[in-house]
């Protein structure tokens, strides 16, 4: 672009001051920063991917972790995402998920077996669930025997104890973590955390307490 041009798109703003205005106005506007980011990444990812429609709501999900045995059975389900996409036969070759990292952490160092699992970074850092990175592959292992066809098997007796920490027996358990998107929606934990939400939010109900309390009477 010359001096020219820019010269002759300038004098061209400056008669039109209300347009001027109403660019400021959606500058300074976060919902329309969001709309622009939005239609930026979903565009070029619909390149990358070869496909069409909106990205956010076919694509990604969030969900709200309210409490251990949400947060434990969400690691699970997602470290067993390739699996059950069948794009994957086994934990060590399931492409980009923690598990593959640890047991790659495990076979270079073999004091990660023994190691705690991190606790998550926020205001509270406690490590609730007394978990090794041993004891985790062990769980993610025997739950994709248990849920996914041709790798049948039983919860060992490493587990138990973890499940037990949360309150749930093995079929309480398998349920929560194959119902993670279809039995909550945006929010995942036991009836007591869902209801302490509801009130947090100034609602008598969200959608996940039927099926939490469904999951709680499994026995």
């Amino acid at each position: 672009e010359t001096d020219e041009q820019r010269l002759a798109r300038a004098m061209v703003w400056r008669d039109q001051p209300e347009r001027i205005d109403m660019l400021r106005l959606k500058l300074g506007s976060l919902s329309e920063y969001m709309k622009a980011l939005n239609e930026f990444i979903a565009k070029k990812a619909n390149r990358e991917s070869g496909r069409k429609g909106n990205f956010w709501d076919d694509r990604i999900k969030c969900q709200r972790l309210e409490d251990e045995g949400a947060l434990l059975s969400a690691m699970v389900y997602v470290d067993l995402n390739p699996i059950r996409a069948k794009l994957a036969e086994d934990l060590p070759g399931s492409d980009h998920t923690s598990v593959q990292r640890r047991l790659r952490q495990m076979q270079s160092d073999r004091r990660q077996i023994s190691a705690p699992l991190k606790a998550i970074v926020g205001p509270n850092k406690r490590r609730p669930l007394d978990l090794t990175q041993a004891v985790y592959l062990e769980l993610v292992d025997q739950t994709g025997r248990q849920l996914h066809p041709g790798k049948r098997g039983r919860i060992s007796v490493v587990s138990p104890p973890v499940l037990k920490t949360l309150g749930l027996n093995q079929r309480q358990w398998l349920t929560q973590v194959k119902g993670i998107e279809s039995r909550y929606w945006r929010a995942v934990g036991s009836v007591e955390s869902l209801v302490r939400l509801a009130e947090q939010l100034g609602q008598r109900w969200v959608r996940g307490i039927v099926g939490a309390k469904a999951l709680q009477r499994m026995r």
